[in-house]
């Protein structure tokens, strides 16, 4: 069925809406410490956030809601290359050392964060092999899923295979593929549709009933009702367009379920980063609720038996693309490569 699926997806692309929220600007990010603004996270009061660069230090800046950093939280861990920042539902803060452009790394890292800035480091092998990955999701049961930053073909979803160790690296498992497709919206740091559907951020709903993976140029939501996120992430989500982002890679979730993202502003001599948000965005992602009809109700003193059956009660999600039935998939995307030791 789910073979299926993705070809009545592609061949509905060309005709498909997407959801198309207003997204409105907030506030502008222009202090250098958070010019390669990589991960996001809110508690509804002040954000957290992560810079993609390399300085020896965990840094997590907080931030008031007008994008001025009132002060860093500073973990003694040296990180490779973190990419996403997670808030979890006991407020420990999760960031994702899990990028490596390079393929060269044994191991990757999540490092558990208190406000205080305690930290626990967690080192993680995949089964199958060196990925790299830029998001993060942690689900309602607080268990950490990374999702692989892939150029070709979809996205892979791990997980811990077992609880966490800090004395040993903890085996991986995968869980799941996400299916995103090419998109006509602009942005991203290259005119190629790579850009578009490569997964650059992740963010969870404070309820865990929503969850959202981001590419350079657009916003994916997932309902996750039943808590299984791994199932969640391989059905059909939502899309909403977030165009002109010059390297967006950060996205987060307000408590009420206000979608906010950002971009790097480092790379390209721009001076600041607009953070945006869509309000509402995690009711986007709920299904619609079922209607009845009179057909589908037995006639008075009728035999129930008798009524037509009903039809496949699966809700049809908008599917994601810009027109064309196959991909066409380009060169590798090239970031720029930074660092750095283990």
């Amino acid at each position: 069925m789910r073979a299926f699926a993705v070809v009545v997806g592609l061949l509905l692309t060309a005709g498909s809406a997407s959801a198309e929220p207003a997204v409105a600007d907030v506030c502008a990010v222009t202090d250098p410490r958070l010019e390669e603004l990589s991960g996001f996270a809110s508690d509804g009061n002040q954000w957290f956030a992560v810079n993609d660069s390399d300085s020896g230090r965990l840094l997590i800046q907080v931030l008031d809601r007008n994008c001025a950093i009132t002060r860093t939280i500073t973990a003694p861990n040296n990180p490779f290359d973190v990419e996403d920042l997670a808030l979890a539902p006991d407020g420990t803060l999760w960031a994702a050392d899990t990028g490596d452009n390079g393929k060269s790394r044994e191991t990757v890292a999540l490092h558990a964060v208190s406000p205080d800035g305690g930290s626990r480091l967690y080192r993680l092998t995949y089964p199958d092999g060196k990925h790299d990955a830029e998001a993060l999701l942690v689900d309602g049961a607080g268990i950490p899923h990374i999702i692989t930053k892939e150029t070709f073909g979809s996205a892979l979803v791990y997980r811990p295979a077992s609880g966490l160790s800090e004395g040993a690296a903890t085996p991986m498992e995968q869980v799941a593929r996400v299916s995103i497709s090419g998109t006509e919206t602009p942005g991203g740091p290259l005119q190629n549709p790579v850009v578009t559907r490569v997964v650059t951020g992740g963010a969870m709903s404070r309820d865990g009933k929503v969850a959202a993976l981001r590419t350079y140029t657009d916003a994916y939501l997932f309902p996750v009702p039943d808590g299984d996120l791994a199932k969640a992430l391989e059905g059909d989500p939502v899309r909403v367009p977030l165009a002109g982002e010059p390297q967006g890679e950060a996205i987060a979730f307000d408590p009420d379920g206000t979608l906010l993202s950002a971009s790097e502003f480092g790379n390209g001599g721009a001076t600041s980063s607009t953070v945006r948000a869509v309000a509402g965005a995690a009711a986007l992602a709920e299904p619609p609720a079922p209607t009845t009809t009179t057909a589908d109700a037995p006639a008075p003193g009728g035999d129930a038996s008798a009524a037509a059956p009903a039809s496949d009660s699966r809700s049809v999600w908008p599917v994601v693309g810009g027109g064309a039935v196959a991909l066409v998939l380009l060169g590798a995307l090239v970031r720029r490569s930074r660092r750095r030791k283990a």
